[in-house]
């Protein structure tokens, strides 16, 4: 049954419901989303002053965002099964209420340990402002609006993440970590109003489902021990730790375990229905979201450390180099889905993406082959072209997810969809930072080489920064020694730049393979549209 569901697309304009007031609810969930995609992103700017004033460590810290992220990803594959539970508009409310509390109590916590758990808590609300949220404007929308309403979706999602550095730093220079928190309360009200108010559940759509409890354990073991693994490994030095050796065999028996329940015949009723995955549109959607994960967050993670390590950027600065991307993504996003709204596609959606996968490498190549004298220019152009890349990649890599794809499981799809996008996300930062540290320790060895007394460029180089420091009034023997601790420094910082160019080499070479995976992709149907934007 669930199969059918799956390989027939449904009828010439069939719409699963016609909702009035659907601009109103698309509103409300935008909303939501913003609430949910900022907070990822405008509390890592705040982790240091939390870090100071709760007494804790760095690595104790990292888990304020690792406990967020462990809940979001192990709730969001079972997004379809709490919506068929509880109701469309009761999960989704009842989800915005619980981010609200939990993002309150996070602002009034006291110690490390209350932090965590409410963070944790906020996590597993935030699933549904995004899954069940796209899933809902499948339903709700005619065929012929879904290519404008994701590019407006794009809008709201696109413009959280860029502002987030930039918000939070502001607030936590001028007033308190805290108020990273606060923020989400007048904004997580103004979404719930609308969803209550003009969302409504068709008949038949709430139904009780017998739970499998085996299935949800398996689930939770094994995307939270992968999750932990991606998190701590670098921290705890990777497969050298027993316990991320013992975490990585159970996440792989357990996920493994899961599949073939969840796909088994004497499971009547799975928590994440994997047979929509025999949908080929939706298996090589999925597939290029999980390396356009790996670039999109891995490239955030890598740009603050680039411009504040290396360039002396504040966090402000690194925040406003950002937003002219971002713009140029939701700039991009809004043309897409003009060419792909209505019946008829002006563009092939393939042709868009392949477009995107080109500027994406272009930008990649530019960003890899910056020196330690790049100004804000320099960064900014680059990030301009990988916003318009990904402008061209999200909303006709969706639009091709859901071309034959029936309404009645897109919640199944868009749980999977953002499933993928987080993991590609944990992958991504997991790897670069390892490559950075390797790369540079690599980088530096081979640079130290070339510093011995014989060397004429290392000794004309010496002798100049002797002599400057001379000439502001240090005394010849300190100036000597001052002077080969900053060409120490010198060498230390060009390692780590080639480093980082490394990093955003990686990231093109994931974006070239991956490429070959459009092939694969047939032609979207006339009056198909996607609605998963994030």
């Amino acid at each position: 049954m669930a199969t059918e569901a799956v390989e027939t697309a449904p009828p010439r304009g069939h719409v699963t419901e016609l909702v009035e007031y659907r601009w109103l609810i698309l509103l409300g969930l935008i909303t939501a989303a913003v609430m949910e995609v900022l907070d990822t992103t405008i509390v890592n700017v705040a982790l240091p002053q939390m870090a100071g004033n709760l007494g804790a460590t760095f690595q104790e810290i990292s888990w304020v965002s690792t406990g967020y992220i462990l809940s979001n990803v192990v709730v969001l594959p079972m997004t379809a099964y709490l919506t068929s539970v509880f109701g469309r508009k009761n999960y989704l409310v009842g989800s915005i209420v619980l981010f609200i509390v939990a993002s309150f109590l996070c602002g009034t916590s006291t110690s490390l340990g209350e932090l965590v758990l409410w963070r944790i808590v906020q996590g597993a609300g935030g699933a549904a402002l995004l899954s069940t949220a796209q899933a809902t404007l499948r339903q709700i929308f005619p065929r012929e609006e879904q290519g404008m309403v994701q590019a407006i979706f794009i809008l709201g999602i696109i413009v959280a993440p860029t502002l987030g550095p930039t918000l939070g730093g502001w607030i936590t220079d001028r007033y308190t970590w805290n108020w990273c928190f606060f923020i989400n309360v007048p904004i997580g009200i103004a979404a719930a109003f609308l969803v209550a108010t003009f969302l409504h559940d068709p008949p038949g759509m709430r139904r009780k489902i017998p739970a499998d409890w085996f299935g949800i354990g398996l689930l939770i073991v094994g995307l939270g021990s992968l999750q932990y693994v991606l998190e701590e490994g670098r921290e705890k030095d990777w497969f050298s730790s027993a316990m991320i050796v013992r975490l990585t065999i159970l996440s792989i028996v357990s996920l493994a375990t899961m599949f073939w329940w969840e796909l088994s015949s004497r499971n009547d009723h799975p928590v994440v229905n994997f047979r929509v995955l025999k949908n080929r549109q939706l298996a090589g959607s999925i597939f290029l979201f999980v390396a356009l994960g790996f670039g999109l967050y891995g490239g955030i993670f890598i740009f603050p450390l680039f411009t504040q390590n290396l360039l002396g950027f504040s966090a402000t600065q690194t925040g406003l180099t950002l937003m002219p991307g971002g713009l140029a993504t939701a700039i991009t996003a809004v043309i897409c889905g003009r060419l792909l709204n209505g019946a008829k596609p002006l563009v092939d959606a393939r042709v868009l993406i392949y477009i995107g996968i080109t500027l994406f490498v272009v930008s990649m190549w530019k960003l890899g082959h910056l020196t330690t004298f790049a100004g804000e220019a320099d960064a900014r152009y680059a990030l301009i072209i990988r916003g318009v890349a990904l402008g061209c990649l999200f909303t006709p890599i969706n639009q091709v997810a859901y071309s034959n794809l029936d309404p009645r499981v897109a919640q199944q799809a868009s749980g999977l969809i953002n499933l993928s996008r987080q993991l590609g996300g944990s992958f991504g930062i997991a790897v670069l930072a390892s490559y950075l540290d390797s790369r540079a320790a690599l980088h530096r060895t081979e640079l130290v080489t070339n510093l011995y007394s014989t060397n004429p460029l290392y000794v004309e180089r010496q002798h100049a920064a002797a002599a400057s420091l001379i000439a502001h009034g240090y005394a010849p023997t300190v100036a000597q020694q001052a002077s080969m601790k900053l060409l120490d420094l010198t060498v230390t910082k060009q390692a780590m730049m080639l480093s980082y160019n490394d990093a955003w080499m990686v990231i093109l070479i994931s974006f070239v393979l991956v490429a070959p995976a459009v092939l694969i992709l047939k032609k979207p149907k006339a009056q198909s549209a996607a609605v998963d934007a994030h």
